[in-house]
């Protein structure tokens, strides 16, 4: 028997909580007892991100929450600066570009993140720029982006919003839109706030909150103005994710409990344990700004990557591969959500066992030996 251990960045292991809570009964949506609970939820929303502002809930995976802040606040022919990094910054694009905005798309080697100057020299020569779009941290290349300098950036014009996706950084570190600038931030249910897929979240600014009125986009389920008008009072305009929520009501509970100090913390850890122990393997990183959510990792030269990941499953870990010109190429391995220490010695560990049976060169243990020091000095 073969225990599988799940360290794909995305979906994430589930805390007993939330599988306790997901579990339960169904409750009927159009009742006191799911309105309580989901204005719980959404004020525990708003801790999370340090607003008072709405927080609204959608049921869907995290590119409905994309397409949400596409058409509630722009018009078609409006441009924008596309950080274009990875798989999901092409997202931004073609979302964009399917409801006729104009798409400047800076397009930045995988695993690298975006040259100041030339974000500059963008915002310089379109001072009609009416949005500007990034992941926080990009998932397929496992980068994160500084937020702030695009932050000035965009407010540096005069109707231009900060749009990012922190599917993978919210909850992982601290993402405060007021203090950052940000003005609209989406996340997903399937990462750091370790549930199943199928539920989204969108805040938005009262700079975004002008454009409502002004956008002549289609828009119908992911209305912001029509939940809005319903989640204040608890209710969602359209069936929600009942169990999904509840769940989240739990997972936060986690989260906050935690500390958002100390979840920043740890995940800042995690991945240090990671990429360190890598390093001391003779593996390079595939990211020169690396996110603390997942780490990439290229395996070494004539060993496919994906063969490798079936290796690995073969002793309990699954971890996830490349996408596009890196499939075969690379492994990523997740921190975010329900992970603590040991998990990362795990996963460690059988890196080491699965090199060694592939014929690299290998000093078993010599990878762990390196988390568990990075580990104790933490401590």
């Amino acid at each position: 028997m073969i225990k599988e251990r799940l360290f794909t960045p995305g979906p994430v292991p589930l805390p007993p909580q939330v599988i306790k809570a997901l579990g339960q009964q169904i409750i009927h949506h159009r009742t006191p007892e799911f309105t309580n609970i989901f204005l719980q939820t959404r004020e525990k929303l708003q801790k999370l991100l340090n607003t008072n502002r709405d927080v609204l809930m959608f049921a869907s995976s995290g590119t409905g929450a994309m397409e949400a802040s596409i058409v509630n606040f722009f018009n078609e022919k409006d441009k924008v600066l596309v950080i274009n990094a990875g798989k999901f910054g092409e997202r931004w694009r073609d979302l964009a570009k399917t409801f006729g905005l104009q798409v400047i798309d800076y397009q930045i080697e995988w695993g690298k993140t975006y040259d100041k100057d030339k974000v500059s020299e963008f915002v310089k020569n379109n001072p009609d720029l009416k949005g500007i779009l990034v992941q926080h941290s990009e998932t397929s290349t496992t980068t994160l982006h500084d937020l702030k300098f695009l932050a000035e950036m965009s407010a540096s014009l005069e109707d231009c919003l900060l749009v990012v996706d922190g599917i993978t950084s919210v909850g992982v570190y601290k993402v405060f839109p007021e203090e950052i600038g940000i003005d609209i931030l989406i996340t997903g249910s399937q990462k750091a706030l370790m549930l199943p897929p199928g539920l989204s979240i969108l805040y938005y600014s009262e700079k975004a909150e002008k454009r409502l009125e002004k956008s002549n986009l289609p828009k119908y389920y992911f209305s912001v103005k029509a939940e809005s008008k319903k989640q204040g009072k608890g209710q969602t305009a359209y069936t929600p994710a009942i169990n999904l929520i509840i769940a989240l009501n739990e997972s936060l509970n986690l989260i906050l409990e935690e500390g958002l100090d100390n979840l920043e913390k740890r995940h800042f850890i995690l991945a240090q344990m990671t990429r360190q122990a890598m390093k001391e393997l003779g593996l390079k990183l595939l990211s020169e700004s690396p996110s603390n959510s997942a780490t990439g990792v290229f395996t070494p030269e004539g060993i496919d990557a994906d063969k490798f990941r079936k290796d690995l499953l073969k002793i309990g870990v699954r971890v996830a591969g490349g996408q596009d010109h890196l499939k075969g190429r690379i492994i990523r391995i997740a921190h975010m959500g329900y992970f603590d220490y040991l998990d990362m010695i795990e996963v460690i560990s059988a890196i080491e066992i699965a090199l060694y049976k592939n014929g690299y060169k290998v000093d078993l243990g010599k990878g762990v030996k390196k988390a568990q020091e990075i580990y104790i000095n933490s401590l």
